[in-house]
């Protein structure tokens, strides 16, 4: 019941929706269900959104308030595992912030 995080490269050739493709660039698997656990736990508004049961798709404008929320997130905790998974999510949030043409995917099982 993990959530999956991959980045997207969104290519839109020509101005139809249905010509729209996404490649993915990088990902973090959630194998042992940390960042669904912290998803679950967390108290701030869009990591919470996440859904380890479901899909959510965040693109890059939304990446200043994502990765604020993992910042928060990731001082709050003293646990390893926590701190490296969130780590890695935050390099994610940064490098999708960092590009207009990226979205974030977060996937439950």
């Amino acid at each position: 019941m993990g959530v999956d995080v991959t980045i997207m490269r969104v290519t839109r050739p020509g101005s139809s929706p249905r010509r729209r493709r996404l490649d993915p660039v990088d990902a973090f698997l959630d194998v042992r269900d940390v960042f669904a656990d912290v998803c679950r736990e967390s108290r701030l508004p869009m990591v919470r959104r996440a859904d380890p049961y479901g899909s959510l798709i965040l693109t890059s404008a939304e990446m200043p308030q994502f990765v604020a929320e993992l910042t928060q997130t990731l001082a709050r905790t003293e646990d390893a595992s926590v701190r490296s998974v969130v780590t890695e999510i935050l390099r994610l949030g940064e490098l999708c912030a960092a590009d207009a043409d990226l979205e974030l995917h977060l996937e439950g099982d």
